[in-house]
């Protein structure tokens, strides 16, 4: 289906052509028509599938008739997990709405940067709110914004927001909304926490899922190599070096680690930067764009890049360090092989996180070949498993035993 069936502007489709947006994907084929109906809508689809394109194109296509010369007041308000994907939505905006006739006001709202400039920029008047919730709250605390006239709310990546621990803030935001709203939910998974807040943010979901986890991995070569932690950092040299990858994102566990590891490959005469929640936001936007410019070989991350960022031609993701969540492997992964074009995974075993790999890949439906490079064999014995003695019924105590005991010992 391409965009023009859309019935969408000619500066809209105009921007889209320039864009070398042509034929719409699986998600915007669904979502698209059904915002412009005016429905809410409660969307499943996994990262790269095409979620932002899918609610900022046809937001846009309604803004369109309404923009006028006046200040402006949020008609749309956009909140997302991460400081990088709020930047990135609010680069969608201004992107598609580039030959719009009357200048569309949007505006970033994200920790890291001058709070200040934010405030004035919304002061002025604006559009569009792209933000994450912690910002949002600042300023609102402020009392320099006002929502009540608010049209569109958007959440992206739900799930990963409310995995953040974003629920209480969240909260706070949806009682300063207008009731009377078209609401639009993005999230790759559908967890009970999220199941929960939609219900109190609309009773009339329309849903979307899309089953394209499979289909996204086809391009994707998958590798598992068992190898000792140890010898990890030496065997991705290798690996980089034999198979010439150019372009390469390595998942790692913690910001030191990624900071440490960098310095190192640095120091052996790689293109190497670490990127994490603890530096400012004008070190992360600067590393970002010159691993997108090609500047960068490889990125050392914490999972702050598994979702929602957009990299071009990644040639391959590492996972150094397994992810806690087995759902965050596909995401992962899925930076790699995107727009039709072949990526590769690696993925580093040892025999203390075997067991919990194959656990990703019982929940994942995985069933991949484990192999070992000569030179980095996998040395040492594997853990075996300690079973206690199994619990004996009737024997255990009760809370109300606990609570007892705890009251007596207190007297």
């Amino acid at each position: 289906m391409s965009f023009s069936s859309f019935k969408f502007c000619k500066p809209l489709l105009k921007s889209l052509s320039e864009n070398s947006y042509t034929e719409a994907t699986p998600i915007q084929k669904e979502v698209i028509p059904l915002v412009l109906e005016e429905n809410d809508i409660m969307a499943k689809a996994q990262t790269g599938s095409g979620k932002t394109a899918s609610f900022v194109l046809p937001i846009l296509q309604k803004l369109f008739s309404t923009i006028t010369n006046k200040k402006s007041k949020p008609k749309v308000l956009v909140l997302s997990p991460t400081r990088e994907l709020t930047l990135q939505i609010s680069n969608n905006f201004k992107i598609f709405s580039k030959h719009f006739e009357k200048s569309l006001k949007i505006v970033s709202v994200v920790g890291g940067l001058s709070i200040a400039d934010q405030l004035l920029d919304i002061q002025k008047g604006c559009d569009v709110i792209v933000a994450t919730t912690g910002r949002l709250i600042d300023i609102i605390n402020k009392k320099q914004l006002n929502l009540d006239s608010l049209e569109y709310f958007i959440l992206d990546e739900a799930d990963k927001m409310l995995d953040l621990g974003f629920a209480d803030e969240l909260d706070t935001i949806l009682k300063l909304l207008p009731k009377r709203r078209q609401n639009l939910l993005f999230s790759a998974t559908y967890p009970f926490k999220m199941i929960e807040i939609s219900k109190v943010i609309s009773s009339s979901f329309v849903k979307v899922e899309m089953e394209e986890q499979e289909e996204n991995l086809d391009n994707i070569t998958q590798r598992v190599i068992e190898v000792n932690k140890e010898n990890r950092s030496a065997l991705l040299k290798k690996l980089i070096e034999t198979n010439k990858f150019e372009k390469i994102l390595v998942f790692m566990s913690t910001k030191r680690a990624t900071d440490n590891i960098a310095k190192k490959f640095r120091k052996s005469g790689f293109k190497a930067d670490s990127f994490h929640g603890d530096l400012i936001q004008e070190d992360r936007t600067f590393t970002l764009d010159e691993f997108k410019n090609d500047d960068l070989q490889i990125l050392f991350s914490t999972d702050i890049a598994a979702r929602g960022l957009h990299v071009d031609d990644i040639s391959c993701v590492v996972n150094y360090d397994l992810p806690r969540s087995a759902f965050d492997y596909v995401h992962r992964i899925g930076r790699t092989g995107r727009a039709g074009k072949i990526g590769t995974s690696i993925t580093f075993i040892d025999y203390e996180n075997l067991e919990h790999f194959k656990l990703i890949e019982k929940k994942c439906k995985l069933n991949i070949k484990k192999e070992q490079i000569e030179g980095f064999e996998l040395i040492g014995e594997p853990i075996k498993k300690v079973k206690g003695s199994a619990p004996i019924k009737g024997k255990r105590k009760s809370k109300k035993d606990k609570l007892r005991e705890k009251q007596n010992n207190i007297k």
